[in-house]
């Protein structure tokens, strides 16, 4: 007869998803011991019977009414019986990396030309339902550790993945040219795309992330769009900075225009302004100084026509 399990307990390490007890021969004494983040299921025929979060149990037969009615196990007493026990850990597996294994073929939504691009990245999963991942993925493997888990999932992760990504960059227009400053979105609307597919195996894609995106460089056609995107954006730039050179360029001339007729009002004008109006229009009927304002017609205007009192009102900015 078969040595009879006293403790069960989780004896792989944290990277770890799915671990299997050695031992298969229990009674309805045995102690099984399940740690925080973990679950234990018992498992007969492909089939996942009772399952038990963390803490110390006794596997006496009110704790397993599955297994006991699968294999009819009697209550009462001490009764051996044989099963599969196995350990899901359910801690969220990080840093996982993922790639393409072919370029993704897509038609780039900008300038409708057809692009072959690459992308790679990494994942974190966790165990959502044990009980789904174990039916789904167990077969004659005691381990199923994050590397064996990638390596199943490399097959339809790889097929859906590059789909994914060419309906995502027709889904949100992103410019091939300007994808990087757009990765975030990208990643969060590929990982969107994926959650139902590791849903299927119980799984939760808790965060997906693209790295890195191998672009065709070298390929012409790839080349001359390359260039004439960002020949645009040198144009644009380019005008702009002509714009803005050419207001400053008037606004320094106007600002030394204004100078230069101050100065001149200043060595054309008397230096002290009349202060009566009659004394004013006697100063203009003098023949040097009419003269002399003759030149400044727009100061002549302001100088008769606009006193508001027995002082003479001089606008000096009116000299252009």
């Amino acid at each position: 007869m078969a040595q009879i399990a006293e403790i069960i307990k989780y004896e792989g390490d944290n990277s770890t998803f799915i671990w299997k007890h050695p031992c298969e021969d229990f009674n309805t004494t045995t102690q099984l011991i399940v740690h925080e983040s973990q679950e234990a299921i018992f498992f007969m025929n492909g089939q996942a019977l009772d399952l038990f979060g963390p803490g110390r149990h006794t596997l006496e037969t009110q704790n397993i009414p599955l297994l006991r009615k699968f294999i009819n196990i009697p209550t009462g007493g001490e009764t051996p019986f044989h099963c599969e026990v196995y350990f899901i850990n359910k801690t969220e597996q990080m840093a996982i990396k993922w790639g393409t294994d072919s370029k993704v073929q897509y038609v780039e939504p900008t300038y409708k030309f057809p692009l072959s691009i690459g992308a790679s990245g990494e994942m974190a999963l966790s165990v959502e339902d044990s009980r789904k991942l174990l039916i789904k993925l167990v077969g004659t493997e005691r381990i199923l550790d994050r590397n064996q888990l990638t390596t199943f999932f490399r097959a339809f992760l790889m097929t859906r993945v590059k789909t994914y990504i060419a309906q995502e960059m027709k889904a949100s227009a992103i410019n091939i040219f300007e994808i990087d400053e757009s990765i975030e979105v990208f990643s969060k609307g590929i990982q969107a795309r994926l959650l139902g597919d590791f849903e299927e195996y119980g799984v939760t894609l808790n965060r997906f992330f693209v790295t890195t995106i191998v672009k065709p460089d070298g390929d012409p056609q790839y080349e001359k769009f390359k260039e004439l995107h960002f020949r645009q954006y040198a144009d644009i730039a380019e005008a702009k900075l002509k714009q803005q050179t050419d207001v400053i360029y008037a606004q320094t001339e106007a600002q030394k225009t204004v100078i230069e007729s101050q100065a001149l009002a200043k060595n054309v004008l008397p230096k002290a302004i009349p202060t009566n109006k009659n004394v004013a229009l006697m100063l203009l009927s003098t023949p040097h100084k009419t003269k002399a304002l003759a030149s400044l017609p727009i100061w002549v205007s302001v100088l008769v026509l606009c006193p508001a009192s027995a002082v003479p009102l001089v606008v000096w900015s009116a000299v252009l």
